[in-house]
């Protein structure tokens, strides 16, 4: 399977990144101690004429493992997708049945994951970004193994609507997923962002994972092998892609709300998991922090809220899983 018309929001820019993450995901699913199954990774891989041609075992990589990209970052993709997916699984498995994933991306979670039955899973991410991941897994036969409502949205802008309209209840428990996404937003976003899963999650309680870096990277940092590799192997230049301005303290901020966190490194899951990146000097993913936030349902906040969202909205939310997808103009 080679290129694609529908691959236009994937090939430049940060919608590029989805495509990194894919065959990083790929090579990880291919590794004889994998630690993530993504067997669709590989054909969003080959689907993009941007990446067509990179790698999707590490035998194929230019170096191996000792490459900085296809070695080293690859696995720390695997065992970010690994970490949480057990997040996600293990929320669902406590009876939450309301899953979020913001900033999807080319994350195929809906259709290679074991849900528990009742599941329901809303992803957001740009329409020319879920256009060409669907227009893969049509093309596959894939089905989800939930019910899937995909949402068209700008996650720099308003959103919330547009998640409720798709049937989200706010009464009801969430869990919540903005993988490899808070890097590329400005600061403003990620406050709205943080601002919204808080208003959304007020009543049903909830749980939220995310990826940030913790301050600017120093220029020791900056010149890490990693991020000339991946301009000169594919075109992508990430240090040009993380937004630079100084980061909210969102953690901190959702402990002001009440919510419980807890800020981890890679590293802690490597330790966990037996497998994945060590600490090197200059770590190019040394400033990457993974937060766990939860937060309690509010028995009353959820009464009052139900009371008043059945008097606003449809009581026959849209099931469909693609009702909320558009695939260049037809479903």
């Amino acid at each position: 399977m080679t290129g694609s018309p529908h691959d236009a929001g994937v090939i430049e820019g940060v919608g590029r990144t989805a495509l990194l993450v894919a065959a990083g995901r790929a090579i990880e699913t291919h590794r004889a101690d994998s630690l993530a199954q993504d067997v669709y990774a590989e054909h969003f891989v080959r689907a993009a004429r941007a990446s067509a041609d990179w790698p999707v075992r590490i035998e194929d990589a230019p170096g191996g493992d000792a490459c900085p990209l296809w070695g080293r970052l690859a696995r720390y993709f695997g065992l970010r997708t690994r970490v949480l997916d057990d997040f996600l699984l293990s929320a669902t498995g406590r009876g939450t049945s309301q899953v979020v994933l913001l900033g999807a991306g080319l994350d195929a979670r809906p259709f290679r994951l074991g849900w528990p039955d009742g599941t329901t899973i809303f992803e957001i991410d740009q329409e020319q970004v879920l256009s060409f991941k669907h227009s893969v897994l049509d093309r596959l036969g894939a089905r989800p193994t939930a019910s899937l409502h995909s949402i068209a949205a700008d996650l720099r802008e308003d959103w919330a609507g547009a998640l409720v309209a798709a049937g989200y209840d706010a009464t009801e428990p969430s869990v919540w997923l903005a993988e490899g996404l808070l890097l590329y937003l400005p600061a403003a976003a990620e406050r709205r962002l943080v601002d919204t899963v808080d208003l959304l999650t007020a009543a049903g309680g909830g749980s939220l994972a995310y990826e940030i870096k913790i301050g600017a990277e120093s220029p020791a940092v900056r010149a890490n092998p990693l991020y000339s590799t991946a301009l000169e192997q594919i075109g992508v230049d990430l240090l040009a892609l993380f937004d630079t301005e100084p980061r909210p303290s969102s953690a901190a901020e959702l402990t002001g709300r009440g919510w419980s966190t807890t800020v981890r490194t890679p590293f802690d899951f490597t330790a966990q998991y037996g497998r994945g990146p060590l600490p090197e000097q200059h770590d190019a993913v040394g400033t990457n922090r993974w937060v766990f936030a939860d937060r309690a349902r509010d028995a009353a906040a959820s009464a009052s809220a139900e009371t008043t969202q059945s008097a606003r909205l449809d009581p026959e939310p849209p099931t469909n899983p693609t009702d909320h997808l558009v695939l260049d103009g037809a479903e």
